[in-house]
């Protein structure tokens, strides 16, 4: 006569589904397989609901977030009659490039152009090199005083002297109206340095322990071992410093006074703001196709051009950086 098992529950008959075979020792519930069609897995009208309320909320902020730049473009491709009357919303209207020629046929544009490459990739190299092994050394529990380090860093996120004593320390410097003093002036951000020490600090201990074992040292360590588990955070924060340097606009038209040396963000604000004093550009637009407005839009895209084209080559680890660098457990 074969085995008898006690009859389920009512609540399990709805929950488990129970395994009768005849060598079984012990009972072994197994989660029911539902189907798409299991009236349990329906969405009700509220989960519905919820879902069209979520979808319409997503749409609103893919629109929100592209118009201003939809609106540039049309700008930039607009005669500047057409967008001094108001005309131009989504569409370019009497669409022209007399803009895009005026703006690229400058020889300051070209410079501040080439200012803005320099500054951006100088900059980023410059951080990565104070970053890395930073962010690493503070890392490693048998640095003396590593909390110490730790809490000065994190503290500077919400304290800092403050424009008028960062000025005058680059003053004192010797730094003014200086490309140098733009590159290493910013070189450390805390943010950066917080984010990838995390990152360090969920890599295994074993690693670090066999290459001890084969006689690595301190930089053979970061060199071949910690930095290429890191790379996805470390492309993160070359993003970060690369971004905020290529958008580099107020210090940078504080601390350099000559024309040659300016950013391609300080160049923009000298056609907004100073070229509308100058009689003969005023006598110049009269009889043009372009305005302030489009050569403005111009310069805004001939700017995020780069950006644009490297931003998507890094997208595929920006993520997956920032959530190993940004998660400690």
């Amino acid at each position: 006569m074969g085995r008898q098992y006690p009859e389920p529950s009512r609540l399990d008959r709805d929950t488990v589904v129970t395994a009768r075979m005849p060598n079984d020792d012990l009972q072994n519930p197994t989660p029911a397989t539902r189907t798409p069609q299991d009236p349990a897995l329906a969405y009700t009208r509220g989960d519905r609901l919820f879902g069209h309320i979520n979808a319409a909320l997503m749409l609103v902020v893919v629109a929100v977030s592209l118009y201003p730049f939809i609106y540039i473009m049309a700008v930039s491709l607009s005669s500047g009659a057409a967008v001094t009357a108001g005309r131009v919303l989504l569409w370019p209207v009497d669409v022209t490039l007399a803009a895009y020629a005026q703006v690229l046929g400058e020889r300051a544009f070209w410079i501040a152009y080439a200012n803005t490459f320099f500054y951006a990739i100088a900059g980023t190299a410059t951080s990565l090199a104070l970053i890395v092994p930073g962010a690493y050394a503070l890392s490693r529990s048998r640095l003396k005083g590593r909390r110490a380090f730790n809490f000065l860093i994190a503290f500077t996120l919400w304290f800092h002297a403050g424009m008028i004593p960062f000025f005058l320390n680059i003053r004192d410097l010797g730094l003014l109206d200086s490309r140098l003093g733009i590159v290493i002036a910013f070189a450390c951000s805390a943010f950066n340095v917080i984010l990838l020490r995390n990152a360090f600090e969920q890599l295994p201990a074993a690693y670090e322990e066999a290459a001890r074992l084969d006689g690595a040292d301190d930089v053979q360590l970061l060199r071949y071992v910690a930095m290429p588990m890191v790379v996805p955070t470390i492309t993160t924060v070359a993003l970060l410093c690369l971004v905020a340097r290529w958008n580099g606009y107020f210090w940078s038209m504080v601390l350099l006074f000559d024309a040659h040396k300016v950013p391609l963000q300080v160049y923009l604000k000298k056609i907004v703001v100073d070229l509308r004093a100058d009689d003969a550009m005023a006598a110049r637009l009269a009889t043009a196709s372009y305005s302030f407005e489009t050569m403005t839009a111009a310069v805004i895209v001939t700017s995020l051009i780069p950006i644009l084209l490297l931003y998507p080559w890094l997208l595929r680890v920006f993520t997956r950086g920032m959530t190993l660098g940004g998660v400690k457990e």
